[in-house]
């Protein structure tokens, strides 16, 4: 008998995409966002690939009382250029906490993925809302985070 080590791979339409809700509420930013990346890329399924969009689903609720650690809530701004003179926005994290939570996760959640191909795809599989109210009626698999 022969023993023959192979290594299966998996085919794009063999993707099985879950979906996996996430309660932010009272944790850390810096610490939840990983969490939401890996399940985003897929990196917890067990034949992943690199060159293959295998992740899942993620939908967050409670944006709105995501927190930050040290003095973040108070000193860090986003900023945007438009690429016109005097086209610079830059944005205080209180001022847009309160106007669109769900900015902070995706502008964290988007710098947290490889910048390739399949950035906009994973981040438009990503749902944001700033309460426990959303609109999806699907099987959830909770995100089991401390």
């Amino acid at each position: 008998m022969k023993l023959t080590l192979t290594t299966t791979s998996i085919k794009g339409s063999e993707v099985d995409m879950k979906w996996h809700l996430v309660d932010v509420k009272g944790k850390i930013l810096g610490r939840i966002v990983p969490e939401i990346v890996k399940y985003l890329q897929g990196k917890n399924k067990v034949n992943y690939a690199d060159y293959i969009d295998m992740g899942d689903n993620v939908v967050v609720i409670n944006a709105r009382k995501v927190k930050v650690s040290g003095n973040k809530d108070k000193t860090k701004t986003y900023s945007s250029y438009s690429g016109y003179p005097g086209g610079l926005r830059v944005e205080s994290f209180a001022s847009l906490m309160k106007k669109n939570p769900g900015e902070i996760i995706k502008h964290a959640v988007s710098g947290m993925l490889p910048k390739n191909k399949f950035r906009s795809v994973r981040l438009a599989r990503l749902y944001i809302f700033s309460d426990e109210n959303h609109t999806f009626k699907e099987e959830f698999i909770k995100l089991k985070s401390s």
